[in-house]
């Protein structure tokens, strides 16, 4: 009974992210988040990655999300960091840490930004069901240096959190750099947040010596029944004074799609931020997810000089175990013959220093 609760519960907000066929047939002739010209990867009413498979039916997410076993996580999976940050950084120096989940403060050229910030105890579009923290965030809200900026990778609901959004515009109305449409659904929700939307290949300026651009990366998106895909999703490339830094919140491996490329076009990266969780069962989630030996493959793709593992270990999305992550990429980092101290899975409060 305790694991058929757990599966209703968790599965409740995924379900409705995934989007019936049905219903968003219904709803295919209008885009209330986004209205602009047709390209490669927008057709006129929703975005698309162009090359990969289409959505697959509601029943087949269905199986994968509500029938598969899910391992059982302890209620509470504590880190052993904790992180207090400085005011800034500045000089050539670039300051990274992760505050759970997919969530993290980036501080360099006296800036400092916030990706994905989920500071709410669920990952869910309801208070009393959906994906719950198992473990406190890495830097208490009210420990956060004043945020200048901050980047959301995409909709999805343990990425965009309109109620931290909220509260960061209270505090300290930070610029809100996101792919198209999302812009929409944060002033929606709150029109005090100072959202700005981009393309994939657009680059914003945020401070002297330190600029990001929107590239693309294998995902989707979607808050609720109707909207899959109505707005953008991007993966970041950060210009700073420490190097080159770039960062998926979301994204499938899709046979190295993007990430060579991305080396190619905007490389050298001395660090790349790479999701390493959520990624069984591999049948379903492969479009979506990289397990950790592909992430690593990734990151030998890219050509970084190193890498943090985040996406796992706060929130239970998917079925492996909540330890499986960390240990999949020991094996994987074996099998591909790269460095421990290379590419690490970050708990929340764990901070890199370059």
């Amino acid at each position: 009974m305790k694991r058929r609760t757990l599966l209703k519960a968790a599965a409740i907000p995924a379900l409705l992210a995934a989007g019936g066929t049905a219903w968003s047939m219904r709803a295919r002739g209008r885009n209330d988040y986004y209205s602009g010209p047709v390209s490669d990867h927008f057709d006129g009413v929703r975005f698309f990655n162009p090359g990969n498979p289409p959505d697959r039916p509601a029943w087949v997410t269905f199986r994968a999300v509500v029938l598969t076993p899910k391992a059982e996580w302890p209620e509470l999976y504590s880190s052993p960091f904790r992180d207090v940050p400085p005011a800034s950084v500045t000089g050539a120096g670039l300051r990274v840490t992760l505050i759970g989940h997919a969530s993290f403060l980036i501080q360099t050229a006296g800036m400092n930004m916030l990706v994905d910030p989920v500071f709410s105890d669920r990952a869910s579009p309801f208070d009393v069901v959906g994906p719950t923290r198992h473990n406190p965030p890495g830097i208490l809200f009210d420990d956060l240096p004043k945020i200048h900026a901050v980047l959301v990778t995409h909709n999805h609901y343990d990425h965009m959190d309109t109620n931290t959004l909220s509260r960061l515009a209270k505090r300290d109305n930070p610029r809100v750099i996101t792919p198209l449409g999302n812009d929409t659904i944060m002033r929606t929700h709150d029109p005090a947040i100072s959202a700005e939307a981009y393309d994939w290949g657009d680059r914003v300026e945020i401070a002297p010596r330190l600029a990001v651009t929107l590239v693309p990366t294998a995902h989707w998106s979607a808050r609720w029944l109707g909207d899959r895909r109505k707005a953008l999703w991007a993966s970041f490339v950060f210009e700073t004074p420490a190097g080159k830094v770039y960062h998926v919140g979301d994204t499938a491996f899709a046979d190295d799609q993007n990430f060579s490329r991305h080396g190619r076009e905007h490389g050298p990266f001395r660090l790349a931020i790479l999701p390493v969780g959520a990624y069984e069962p591999r049948w379903f989630m492969k479009h979506v997810h990289m397990n950790p030996d592909e992430a690593v493959r990734a990151f030998l793709a890219l050509g970084a000089q190193q890498a943090i593992g985040h996406h796992w270990g706060t929130f239970q999305l998917t079925a492996e175990a909540v330890d499986a992550p960390e240990q999949a990429l020991a094996e994987a980092r074996t099998l591909h013959g790269v460095e421990d101290e290379r590419f690490t899975a970050f708990r929340p409060g764990q901070v890199l220093k370059i």
